[in-house]
């Protein structure tokens, strides 16, 4: 702490005396000012390039969610730094220390909006099979998932597809999987035909974003655009309903969102927003993969399938999930599978929206439009080299966007 501030506060707190007041209100004054003060809220760095104190700072707060230990503060003091193989060892060693999983589990909360896994409470009737173990088991996936992709270096087309899942026995009875026990989170192969795996239809996503009761394209079609692919959507028109879940089982979500997309007013955004979510269809509120809705009205008796014996079931089937769509440009999918294919396809979109995530949780501000330069610049540059998710993270630290103010 500067010495001008350590005066201007003991001076205030002397004065604070010499009107009468007792040591301890006077020193709580002193705790709630330095508490308040910008300087503790927030990192505060130089303006244009980071010295090597702050690129220290930036870089650990980025990928351990805490302040520099001594060998970057050290190199930092040596101005050594910023020199690339050092810079390159620094990453790496950051990245394989234990305390990389702060940055993965604050990152994913950040950009997948896991902090909301727990927001909705799934219906009990509809879903008897739900359970706060299962939840956990989701969360533990998603982490899983990404500290695979960072360790083995994969690229961005397994957000969306993969041939391989990270799973425990109760993760893998849920989805359906045979061969699976204990309940240690570990890689799964899986096979070709297999939608599980990438983020896209990992349970913790599908649960988010579902409200407890029934799911709708609508907010699943709006992550997937946002979070995955980096297109943000626009907000709907005023005065327009929200549609109600049917729960009696007698008219299916695409039913119901047919008047919004014959909508002249609506129709525009639908195009873009539906396709996503009716993919995401084939997966239930608890990411349970489904070919029927369930229902506690209309309807044939449930199958037990996978859900525990000593679990009463009182829902019933009702109509047939219709998992089809057509994108904006034309191109028509059957099925989830078929629609991750296509998502897959566009890979630099997919890198590109990581890249752009990853700077704005790295930088901790929004990125502006002098900045696409050189995020293309990160993303082109990791493409050549195999486009991988952990050279990306070393791309971003080597660039301007990360070592500028």
């Amino acid at each position: 702490v500067d010495t001008e501030i350590r005066k201007e506060y003991l001076a205030r707190v002397d004065a604070r005396l010499q009107e009468g007041e007792c040591f301890e209100s006077a020193m709580r004054w002193a705790y709630r000012a330095a508490l308040c003060s910008p300087d503790f809220l927030y990192h505060v760095e130089p303006a244009d390039q980071l010295d090597d104190f702050a690129l220290a700072s930036r870089l650990s707060y980025f990928l351990w969610n805490s302040l520099p230990d001594q060998q970057l503060v050290s190199l930092a003091a040596s101005a050594t730094l910023r020199h690339p193989d050092v810079l390159h060892s620094e990453v790496e060693r950051l990245l394989d220390d234990p305390k990389s999983q702060r940055f993965i589990g604050d990152f994913l909360g950040q950009w997948l909006k896991l902090r909301q896994i727990g927001v909705t409470d799934p219906d009990r009737k509809l879903y008897p099979e739900f359970s706060p173990y299962l939840q956990d088991s989701m969360v533990a996936e998603t982490t899983a998932y990404f500290r695979e992709l960072l360790d083995k270096d994969l690229d961005a087309t397994h957000l969306v597809r993969s041939r391989f899942a990270m799973l425990n026995e109760k993760l893998a009875t849920h989805y359906g999987i045979s061969g699976v026990t204990g309940s240690q989170i570990r890689r799964v192969e899986l096979p070709e035909d297999s939608p599980r795996g990438p983020f896209l239809t990992q349970a913790s996503i599908l649960k988010i974003t579902a409200n407890g009761t029934t799911t709708s394209p609508v907010p699943r079609g709006a992550f997937v655009l946002a979070r995955l692919l980096g297109q943000e959507p626009d907000p709907p028109p005023p005065n327009v309903a929200a549609i109600e879940p049917d729960v009696r089982g007698a008219q299916t979500i695409r039913e119901q969102l047919d008047k919004h997309r014959t909508d002249v007013v609506c129709a525009s955004c639908h195009a873009k927003l539906d396709p996503p979510g009716f993919a995401l269809e084939s997966f239930d509120v608890i990411g349970g993969y489904r070919e029927r809705y369930r229902s506690i009205g209309e309807g044939d008796p449930a199958q037990r399938g996978s859900i525990d014996p000593f679990i009463p079931l009182s829902f019933r089937l009702g109509p047939s999930v219709d998992s089809s769509g057509e994108l904006p440009d034309g191109r028509q999918f059957g099925d989830i599978v078929e629609f991750q294919s296509l998502l897959a396809a566009d890979s630099q979109h997919l890198l590109t929206n990581l890249a752009r995530q990853l700077c704005i949780y790295g930088t901790g501000r929004s990125l502006a439009f002098r900045d696409r330069r050189q995020l293309a610049e990160i993303v082109s540059e990791t493409q050549s080299r195999g486009g991988g998710l952990r050279t990306l993270i070393h791309q971003l630290v080597d660039s301007e966007l990360f070592q500028l103010r």
